[in-house]
């Protein structure tokens, strides 16, 4: 018990020390990443439109749980892309496979995606238009 009360602030450092890591993830995928970019600025154009049209919170919610999915997902390809390149130089057929299943994973994910924020837009697009 009284190792416990010790150990807590090096535990609350750690803690904090796992954001600091999680931050430098998120700084370099963002840096060395054309794709992360590319949906950061398409993740800007999305909640520039749902202020425009005034999308309502269930909407947000599911446009912020879709927008963060798909950095989580981009970054998790990023590190199988990433593992794969460390653990062989030669090309072998299963690294190959496990790279293209997890880009296939965003490619999913974000053909989701689009569908969901058709279905959430294109209603309050028509009505602008009508």
């Amino acid at each position: 018990m009284d190792t416990d009360f010790k150990d807590k602030p090096s535990r609350r450092r750690k803690f904090l020390g796992s954001f600091k890591f999680a931050f430098k993830g998120i700084k370099l995928v963002f840096a060395e990443e054309l794709n992360f970019r590319v949906h950061f600025m398409a993740s800007l154009a999305v909640v520039a439109a749902g202020f425009v049209l005034s999308i309502s919170l269930p909407e947000w919610i599911v446009v912020i749980l879709l927008i963060a999915g798909m950095f989580a997902l981009e970054m998790l390809n990023t590190a199988v892309e990433r593992t794969v390149n460390l653990v062989t130089k030669e090309y072998h057929p299963l690294a190959g496979q496990a790279k293209d299943i997890a880009a296939g994973a965003v490619l999913c994910y974000a053909l989701g995606a689009v569908v969901i924020g058709m279905i959430i837009f294109l209603p309050k697009l028509w009505e602008i238009i009508q």
